[in-house]
This record gives C-alpha cells, structure tokens and sequence, in this order.
C-alpha cells in the first residue's frame, strides 16, 4: 500500500497534539505583568514541546518522501510513535508547572526518550521492507545523532534526581542538535531524481 495515508493520518494526529499542548496554557487571571511572568516555566515547557514535535513532524515527511510504500509492521510501528507523541501534552503540562520537580523532568525525558525509540523502529521497519539498496539505508545508517540523543535522554532520567538543571540541559541540547533538518534523505533523494 502506499505512504500517502499513513503520512496524512500522522500529519493530522501531531495537528492535534499541538492543539491539545497550547490548549492546556491557561492565561492569568490577573492582568500584570507579574502574573505574565509567573507563568513563564508553562510557556518555556510548551515552547520545547512545540520544538520537540516540529523536529518529529519534520524529519517524518523527510522519511515519508523517501517512502514508496508501507505494510502492517510499519503502521504499527508509526502508532507506535505516535503514542509516545501523543503523551507530550501530559508531561509539557506537568513539567511547566512543576519544572523544580524531578519527577515530572524525568518523565519528560523517559518521553522523550520513547519517542527517539520509537522513531528508530519505524526507521528500522521501513528500511527492512524497502530493501538496503534503498535510500533510506544510505541516508540512516549511520545515526550519531540518534545515538547522541538517546544517551543523553538517558542521562536526563536519573540526572532530574540530582541535578533538575543538568536533566534539563541535557533535553534543551537534543532540541538544539535537531533544530536543523537531518537533510540526508532530501539529498539522496534530489540525486536520485537527477
């Protein structure tokens, strides 16, 4: 079958993830400054979500354009993803107004890290049915940036324990490493076009 459903359907869900992120901020009831800025870890939380499932969203049309077709495992591999997705509202939430408690930073990072899990199947799944003369072979084998990722994901978990500071840099730095698009895919596919 072809990528265009699956590709539709994972478009409309992390739509919807960010509609229930942003409406989960609630305003102030006063209107001051100071109230403003007593909601700033809510803000902060959900501006690192938004990043979080924009990076998603945006490495995920990279790997659907590469995609001529898809099977049962890699639905149930993207459902797979799109679970883990889909808990980010919950823990944005719950870490923007606890962002001093280690508990809700640790369980941002095991989301996280999920997540980054998850994305990898997905990437394994397609690659084992497209073959590894395809693409999407050359364009991820190697993942340093993946490997990167998870470990500090990993290190997040038990590092909200110790130090919520480190925890939280180690989840703004994965942010940052991503923010520019992975163009492997985008590159591999202009040259096979050419």
């Amino acid at each position: 079958m072809k990528s265009g459903r699956l590709e539709a359907f994972s478009d409309g869900v992390l739509a919807i993830v960010i509609t229930i992120m942003v409406l989960e901020m609630k305003a102030p009831e006063e209107i001051t400054l100071e109230s403003l800025f007593s909601v700033w870890p809510v803000f902060i939380s959900y501006l690192l979500s938004f990043i979080y499932l924009g990076i998603y969203w945006n490495n995920h049309h990279h790997l659907m354009q590469a995609t001529e077709k898809v099977n049962g495992t890699i639905l149930w591999a993207n459902l797979h993803l799109l679970f883990w997705l889909s808990l980010i509202p919950f823990s944005t939430s719950w870490l923007g107004e606890n962002y001093s408690a280690p508990l809700p930073v640790a369980l941002y990072g095991f989301i996280l890290l999920m997540s980054a899990i998850a994305y990898r199947i997905l990437e394994i799944a397609l690659i084992r049915y497209h073959g590894k003369e395809h693409v999407l072979q050359k364009a991820l084998n190697k993942g340093k940036k993946e490997l990167i990722s998870m470990v500090l994901y990993i290190i997040s978990i038990p590092a909200a324990f110790i130090n919520i500071w480190l925890a939280l840099g180690c989840i703004v730095f994965v942010a940052i490493l991503w923010i520019v698009p992975e163009r492997k895919i985008e590159n591999l596919i202009k040259e096979k076009n050419e």
